[in-house]
């Protein structure tokens, strides 16, 4: 092997062989569209995300609806308070898709090589279930103190003049333990979500080629682009109402003050006492509907594109008893 092989740039641009190989060039390349997929489509949806959370913190005042809601904050804060949050999110959903798209994609695959391409078939959602759950809870781990700036900085936009000020500031404040403040419920939120996304995602795809009688071999780059963003609007609307009560929760644990003093599980149940199980299932959750659906269709269909703009064959699974 040649030195410039050896680099991590060489290794990301490298062409996949013929045959799909999915040895640890595979799985820095899925990492890699993970990342450059989440913080796009998380980075493009910052505003609805800020009017999202100024909601779901004060149903009172934000009761119009999300193009109400953004009129009333730019009538009040100007036009760029619609980005506030936008370094963490960047950043923090870049690492998040990292671990996640390319822990989907190893423990997938490591599921395959042990149960044997049969027995894999057969219980492939569930598959996908525990693949992405085991990849979210390690996402989660270094996504949560930045999603804690960017609920911080959105709640009190007085609060932070971008990432690294509202770090120190909550370090200050808080400590170590204030950025991890939401990690129950952003777990809450975000494993049943990611469950959801890719399970739902994976069904609807092979129903989309079973019905078209086609693999995805077999079909062209934009056919299957096609199928990634189909897919990934059913799958985005049914993983934002399963996780909207937890996102409600996690929008309202990181504003100062909320649920009281005392333990984090006691301020989670004083809040969720405080906001009713209706509407920690209800409000928000259409601009959630508008947002999730959106990002995750663009999550997949940029995922695909740039795996394929890599050289990487995507894994899919494979009915053993299909004829060749």
């Amino acid at each position: 092997m040649s030195p410039q092989q050896n680099t991590p740039g060489a290794v990301l641009l490298a062409p996949s062989p013929a045959a799909p190989v999915y040895d640890l060039s595979y799985y820095i390349k899925g990492a890699a569209a993970g990342g450059i997929c989440c913080s796009i489509t998380h980075g493009a949806l910052c505003p609805v995300d800020v009017v999202k959370t100024r909601v779901q913190l004060d149903p009172v005042k934000y009761n119009s609806g999300l193009i109400g809601g953004m009129r009333k904050v730019v009538a009040e804060e100007g036009a760029m308070a619609l980005t506030t949050g936008l370094g963490a999110t960047a950043f923090g959903y870049f690492v998040q898709g990292w671990f996640k798209f390319g822990g989907v994609e190893f423990f997938k695959i490591q599921a395959v090589s042990a149960l044997g391409e049969e027995k894999a078939w057969d219980n492939k959602v569930g598959i996908y279930l525990g693949a992405a759950a085991a990849a979210e809870t390690i996402a989660d781990v270094f996504l949560c103190p930045l999603e804690a700036v960017r609920i911080r900085a959105v709640s009190d936009p007085e609060f932070c003049d971008g990432l690294v000020d509202g770090f120190g500031k909550m370090l200050k404040a808080d400590g170590i333990g204030g950025f991890y403040a939401g990690f129950i419920p952003i777990l809450a939120k975000q494993v049943p979500y990611t469950m959801a996304k890719f399970a739902v995602q994976g069904s609807a795809a092979d129903a989309m080629y079973a019905s078209m009688g086609k693999s995805p071999k077999e079909l062209s780059d934009s056919a299957n682009l096609g199928v990634s963003l189909t897919s990934g609007v059913i799958a985005g609307v049914a993983a934002a109402i399963i996780s909207h009560p937890a996102d409600t929760l996690l929008s309202k644990i990181n504003k100062k003050g909320a649920g009281g003093d005392g333990p984090m599980m006691a301020r989670l149940m004083n809040i969720a006492k405080e906001v009713g199980f209706v509407n920690l299932c209800t409000v928000g959750l259409l601009p959630r509907c508008v947002m999730i659906g959106t990002l995750t269709a663009g999550q997949f269909g940029i995922f695909d594109t740039v795996m394929n703009a890599l050289g990487a064959s995507k894994f899919h699974f494979h009915d053993p008893n299909e004829k060749h």
